[in-house]
């Protein structure tokens, strides 16, 4: 039993009829005032109505995203024959933001009633919901019955999923450019025919069919679409590099929402995709093929990765690779160099697959280094500070210097652009027919 306001309102109000009582000589009035409130309050706690006929669903994505707003849809259904008022508080996961936690409960007999909210996951993992509790209305208002409602669920927390949606949609309509994907317009060997049609104007006079045009007596033109089954592997290296935290995230969480973001890309085109996972030597490796089927396994795959304090082997991992897919591909490597000594270290495991397949090394930068490298100088606290940024920084541009002199493409961005700069390189590789062959 959990008195309410108005019965500690009365209970507190058996001090002063105590207080003038007693001069009456009515030592103990008050005192048995007090006790006839808790009974009778204890008592409407019998009267109240049963709840074993509620029942709570909850309603959401069959898997949760990290750092994103997931909608919980809960359902509390009343088959007794009572109303049911109250407050309900549904138990997230403790390590999940919610936007709410309790809501107020008015369910006729027979009914049901629901209540939303959203819940924002801080790490990927396997987390779980506990059941809800609710707080009761006793009759007469003067106390609460809390009693557990079994809803427990366990749940999966992923990279975040809700962005493939929003780009799906945004592909439908034509309108990737708002999330900062650049569309390139270019026709090269790496394009099949796929129909005919009138000429328009603006169309490129390269692409007029004479013998199509002279059957039907006016200008047509061929049409093309992108080749498919061509083949994209993700690569990603999982040692200490990656260990490192930007805006309080790590750069594997990062790298992963990117790297979903380029599959589903390639998913999308038709294309074969892969995955080679490792750190100090090969963790996963999921040979290309294509689907959504196969975007699902490499999600799947990556789910519970974490970082560890290890160092990577590339030389081993890209021979691991090397031995087991031949056909050109675009290569794109998910890791980190801070210095040149790790520059070349990168290029002598990336020097032999660059003279089959196209690659591209795809780093997350973090923008503190730069405001702290350019911040003024106060005290001896932000001097050093400000030299180490620039130290840093400064070991950072050789190493991308000696990277971008070899030929293999470096991609840095911060982390809100590397997912958009890695479909809009894909889509460029693609549109230049640069896979073929």
């Amino acid at each position: 039993m959990i008195p309410s306001r108005r019965t500690l309102g009365l209970l507190a109000l058996g001090i002063p009829i105590a207080a003038v009582t007693a001069q009456m000589g009515i030592v103990y009035f008050g005192l048995a005032f007090d006790v006839v409130i808790l009974v009778a309050a204890w008592i409407t706690t019998r009267l109240a109505p049963s709840v074993s006929s509620l029942r709570l669903t909850r309603k959401f994505d069959p898997v949760l995203s990290v750092r994103a707003d997931n909608r919980i849809e809960l359902t509390l259904e009343n088959d007794g024959d009572e109303r049911i008022t109250g407050r309900l508080r549904d138990e997230a996961p403790a390590r999940f933001t919610a936007s709410r936690r309790e809501f107020k409960v008015d369910v006729e007999a027979g009914r049901h009633q629901e209540f939303t909210y959203t819940v924002k996951p801080h790490e990927r993992g396997s987390e779980e919901f506990a059941g809800a509790w609710l707080r009761l209305d006793c009759p007469f208002g003067l106390a609460y019955q809390d009693v557990y409602i079994p809803a427990e669920e366990a749940v999966r927390v992923y990279p975040n999923l809700l962005a493939l949606k929003e780009f799906d949609l945004l592909n439908q309509q034509g309108r990737l450019r708002e999330i900062g994907i650049r569309q390139t317009r270019k026709r090269g060997i790496g394009m099949e025919f796929e129909s005919l049609r009138d000429y328009a104007e603006g169309d490129d006079f390269r692409k007029i069919d004479h013998k199509a045009s002279a059957r039907r007596g006016k200008l047509v033109v061929r049409q093309y679409e992108t080749e498919r089954n061509q083949a994209v592997i993700l690569v990603i290296d999982i040692g200490r590099h990656m260990l490192a935290e930007v805006d309080g995230v790590r750069k594997l969480d990062h790298v992963l929402d990117s790297l979903l973001m380029l599959a589903n890309a390639a998913a999308i085109a038709g294309d074969n995709i892969g995955l080679l996972v490792y750190a100090e030597n090969v963790r996963r490796y999921i040979p290309p093929r294509k689907g959504r089927t196969q975007v699902g396994i490499i999600i799947e795959a990556l789910h519970d990765l974490i970082a560890e304090p290890v160092e990577s082997d590339p030389v081993g991992a890209y021979a691991y690779l090397a031995s087991r897919w031949k056909r050109r591909s675009l290569l794109v490597a998910f890791t980190d160099y801070e210095d040149p000594d790790r520059a070349r270290e990168l290029l002598a495991a990336f020097t032999p697959l660059a003279r089959r397949h196209i690659t591209v090394i795809a780093r997350v930068t973090d923008p503190r280094w730069h405001d702290i490298s350019t911040q003024p100088v106060r005290d001896a606290k932000s001097m050093y500070e400000r030299t180490a940024a620039t130290i840093l920084t400064e070991d950072r541009r050789a190493a991308t210097h000696i990277i971008g002199n070899s030929g293999i493409h470096n991609l840095e961005a911060e982390p809100q652009d590397l997912a958009a700069k890695l479909v809009t390189f894909y889509m460029d590789v693609k549109s230049r027919g640069r896979l073929a062959g």
